[in-house]
């Protein structure tokens, strides 16, 4: 059992984690960031200091505070990954866009209990903005967006369908194969209105009910893991192309704030599931 008190005490901490990573990120956005290609198969898969230097202070305030847990990490890897509690990091989510200058970058840290994400954020600090959401024991403790004025709810849009909704994905080109392109292809072209390169941003967004319908591949579980709590705490789903939860391993993914939404959307998306 997890108890309700730990749950509040690992969310303060979490709010926590995401002002120290803050404090090491925001200086270098838009400044000198120390760029690293960290790609070996010839490709462009950039790293900053950044990237480096907020993992490394989340990292070290969990040592501090619970030298029991585990971390997975993009940048450091794992330590303890088969811990009661493990934290997921991805510090610099869209590295692209922080090299770009772009504010949709986003901090993702997550949190597993006994191998399933419990709690998520997405924080972007140069908005000030954290999005934070909880989930236990399947039934969703709810969502709410933390600023400098304070706090709301967040509530994905319901009652839509895909000719109305607004979808995105980060880079259809870039990060799909053929046949998954094929299927972007489809949805895209049933739906209202697409945006692309928003990153993690996007995930948010569908929890704050502006965005309908996120679809991605390839992903990572630290692309993945933050993103669960703050989803369904706010309404909204996370599956894979058939349909099924997406687990913590990442792969294809599908976020969707209404079910029709996303029922319309698999019938496209089954045909490159993996």
């Amino acid at each position: 059992m997890l108890p309700p008190q730990l749950l509040a005490e690992l969310d303060a901490f979490l709010l926590e984690l995401n002002r120290a990573s803050a404090d090491v990120i925001l200086p270098l956005f838009r400044a000198e960031h120390g760029l690293e290609n960290k790609s070996a198969k010839g490709d462009y898969d950039p790293v900053t200091a950044a990237d480096k230097g907020g993992e490394a202070a989340i990292r070290r305030l969990i040592a501090e505070r619970y030298p029991t847990h585990g971390v997975i990490g993009e940048e450091m890897g794992e330590d303890r990954p088969d811990a009661e509690f493990v934290w997921v990091l991805d510090p610099v989510d869209g590295t692209r866009a922080f090299v770009a200058g772009l504010p949709v970058w986003t901090t993702l840290i997550g949190l597993r209990f006994q191998g399933e994400p419990v709690l998520g954020s997405i924080g972007q600090p140069f908005l000030g903005e954290v999005f934070v959401g909880n989930v236990y024991g399947g039934h969703a403790g709810g969502s709410r967006l933390v600023t400098a004025a304070g706090e709301r709810p967040l509530k994905v849009r319901k009652g839509v369908g895909l000719n109305d909704a607004i979808i995105a994905t980060t880079d259809a080109e870039a990060c799909f194969n053929g046949a998954e392109l094929g299927a972007w292809r489809m949805v895209r072209a049933a739906a209202r209105l697409a945006r692309m390169g928003c990153d993690a941003y996007a995930y948010a967004m569908v929890a704050a009910g502006t965005i309908d319908l996120v679809l991605e591949a390839g992903l990572k579980s630290w692309d993945v893991e933050a993103a669960i709590p703050v989803i369904a705490g706010a309404g909204g789903l996370v599956t894979d192309w058939r349909g099924s939860p997406i687990g913590r391993h990442g792969g294809q993914m599908a976020i969707a704030g209404d079910r029709a939404v996303l029922d319309e959307a698999l019938t496209s998306l089954r045909r490159a599931a993996k």
